[in-house]
Formats: structure tokens, sequence, C-alpha cells
């Protein structure tokens, strides 16, 4: 959220936020140790277009204690935490340009400016750095050794870039990791877009119906959370398996067109455009809540809900925004919109939390170094994180949790190495 504070103040806040987010970050504090030994980034410049949050600060020293000359920008404008973007210069040396509701305008021309220092690593939150770097600065993009992609919904737009022969660096799909999609987008997303949910309108969610667009591991995430906190879930697909998926894991299963009367509250997770869309609205009951917790704002048609709207949306509260409609029978109705449609999670609250942050950004700092180690070895295409990276880290996640497991035997080995071995 956005501190009042301003000055000296609003840095030490953000400073003490970054130590208190380091404290549950023990895998990355591990690599961080090690970084600063060996410097693998060394001399690098290096920039990132990730949310300004304080998990993501301890990502930024991790890569600056690897050598790095880092730089961030943005990746949401109502995701930047102001005590954090102020601390991170003054009080660790780096750069950063970001503001919490900055305009398009802004938001784009501080993308440019990361990619016109020329950057030998990039590392995106949606794809947008990467987007942009084709269409405007094709030099620069040609210089970028590798960059790490964090999102579902960056992925999909990098591996269609890929399919069309469009992208000319090489890409690592961090947020494919099993250290990140099963961890970060399944439990970090579920918790922390309740967490928002209930934050900005203080709705009981025990005995709700709840509507969750999508059902890949952020929707699955979701659902889980919702439905522990006693709610009713619904789910909408449009992929068959993940939709079966979701039956056998207990939800109902209904197309959006049908949810839509239904829901008290809804909720999309699906990467995709107008998920819910005008006659959605126009179906849902007096008083429902609409947020979404994909990468973009566009999961929601918020211009055609301001079309379908009685004047001019009002805030009732920080990030509730009410849409007045009339409901077909000469009443009017009543629609709330969280965070303006972005990432609810982020605009109403504080993200995901910090320890389930420390492997996605373990992985992504790991996967730097691997992209500098492959130099002039990796094609223009999206690579997956090597499995053994994925090891070291869940290796490390554990420990740091005082979880010990079983180790195979020389007898278990051979039995599972050889195919003559009978049952």
């Amino acid at each position: 959220m956005t501190s009042e504070l301003t000055g000296a103040a609003l840095t030490a806040q953000g400073k003490q936020r970054i130590e208190w987010a380091e404290r549950d970050m023990p895998v990355l504090r591990a690599i961080r140790e090690r970084f600063g030994k060996e410097k693998p980034l060394a001399g690098l410049a290096l920039s990132a277009c990730l949310h300004v949050t304080a998990e993501t600060a301890n990502l930024l020293r991790t890569l600056q204690a690897a050598g790095a000359d880092v730089l961030l920008v943005a990746s949401n404008p109502l995701s930047t935490q102001d005590d954090v973007a102020a601390a991170l210069p003054l009080e660790y040396g780096i750069q950063v340009m970001a503001k919490r509701g900055e305009d398009r305008d802004a938001f784009f021309s501080h993308i440019r400016a990361a990619l016109e220092r020329k950057p030998r690593i990039t590392m995106d939150d949606g794809a947008d750095l990467i987007s942009t770097a084709h269409k405007e600065y094709p030099d620069a993009a040609l210089g970028i050794m590798g960059s790490m992609e964090e999102t579902t919904t960056g992925v999909i737009r990098l591996r269609a870039m890929a399919k069309d022969g469009a992208l000319k660096i090489p890409v690592v799909a961090v947020n494919d990791a099993k250290t990140k999609n099963l961890f970060d987008n399944r439990y970090g997303t579920g918790q922390s877009t309740l967490d928002g949910i209930v934050r900005a309108t203080g709705a009981l969610v025990a005995g709700s119906t709840f509507v969750v667009a999508g059902y890949g591991w952020c929707g699955k995430g979701l659902a889980m959370r919702a439905r522990g906190m006693g709610a009713n879930v619904i789910v909408t697909e449009v992929d068959s398996l993940k939709a079966l998926e979701a039956v056998m894991d207990g939800f109902r299963v209904v197309p959006m067109a049908e949810a839509a009367a239904l829901g008290n509250i809804f909720c999309t997770v699906t990467g995709d455009v107008n998920v819910i869309d005008t006659d959605h609205f126009r179906a849902m009951r007096d008083g429902a809540v609409v947020c979404n917790s994909g990468h973009f704002d566009v999961e929601v048609n918020v211009k055609s809900l301001g079309v379908l709207a009685k004047g001019e949306p009002r805030e009732v509260k920080a990030n509730v925004r009410e849409y007045i409609l009339s409901d077909g029978s000469g009443k009017e109705k009543r629609i709330y919109l969280l965070g303006e449609g972005r990432l609810v999670n982020l605009a109403a609250a504080e993200g995901h939390p910090a320890s389930v942050m420390d492997m996605s950004f373990a992985t992504q700092a790991l996967a730097a170094e691997w992209v500098v180690k492959q130099q002039g070895q990796l094609r223009p295409e999206v690579y997956n994180v090597p499995a053994e990276i994925e090891e070291y880290v869940a290796r490390l996640k554990l420990a740091s949790m005082g979880v010990a497991i079983d180790v195979l035997t020389p007898e278990q080995e051979r039995y599972l190495a050889d195919w003559q071995e009978g049952t």
C-alpha cells in the first residue's frame, strides 16, 4: 500500500520492510552468500521489470551481490511499494524507476529506459520488457544474452513469439518451474488473493458463492483457499482436462454465463482477455464483487462495465469502485470492482508471503547464473528451468525448514536402474 510518509521516514520504513521479508527468505540468503564470493554476474547490466515489493528487493540484492549492475522498473503500476522503491537506491545502491499509481506513459517510459541502457540480462513479469525490446529496440534485444520470465501470462506471450519465429533471445520460463508454479502460484496466489479481497471489502467468505475463473495452478490455489474459508466454490474453465480435474477435486464446474447469476465474489486467474464480459455483468446479482488475480488488467472487461453503468463509478473505499447498473426490471443493482481490475493481491494487499517467494526468486537468481554459464550456446527459444536447479532449491528449502528426507540405498538405486529386475 502507498505510504503517507516521505523522505527519510519513507526510506527507513522500506528498509525495515525489506529486512522483515528477508527473515523468511533463507534460500535466497544462502544463494546471495555464495554469489557474493563467486560473482557470477560480474560487470553485467541487468534490467528487471518486476513487482516492486520487499521480496523483489531481496532478489535484486542477491543479483547485486553476484556483481550485476541492476535497474528495477515496475511490472504493474498498482503493485509498487513506494517505501521499498525509496529504500533500494538509498540503502542498497540499486536503481529504481517506479511509483505506485504511475500512468501508462510513465510506466512505458521506465521500460524504455531499462532497455536504453542495453542490458545483457533481463527479468520480466508479464513480458512487457521483452515485447517492448522486440518492437522498439531490436538492436538492444540482440544484445541480451538471456531473459527470465516469472508469470504464466508472460510465458504464454513468449511461447507465441517463439512459435511465430519472432523471438530473438533465449528466455527461461521460470514460471513453469515446479519450485515456482507448485508453490508460488498455488499457495502464494491462493492466500494473497483472498487477503486482497478481504482487506478491500471486509467480506465474509464463509457461506458466499465464490467463482474462480481458470483452474491452472493459481486457480487451484485460490479455489482451495476459498473453500477452506467456507465458500461454496464454482470453477469456470475452457480446458476440458482442467475442468475435469476441478470436478474430481470436488468443485462445481459451469460456464461463466451460468456462474454469473450465482456468484457473490468473482475472481479471474486465466491470463486471457474479457473473461468476465458484458453479458456476465448483466446477469450478476446486486452487490457482486469482481476482481482479477491474473497479470494484466484485461481479464475483466472494465470498459464494458463502465458503459453499462449509470454515470461515473464511485470510489466507495480504498480499492473498491462501485458501478450502478439497471437490473433489467427497472431497479438498480451495484457491482463492485476491486483494484481497477488489476492484480488484487498486490493492489489491495502486499502480494505473496516472503517464504513462498523465497523459492521463486531463488530459482530466478539461479536461472540468471545458468544463462551466463551457457552464453553462446542458447538459441532464441523458451527454455525450461534445468532440473538440477529445481532440485537444489527444493533441497535448500527443506533444510531451512528443518525437514529431512530419505536417501536411496545402493540396492534401491540398482533396482531402479535395472530394467531386467523382476517384481
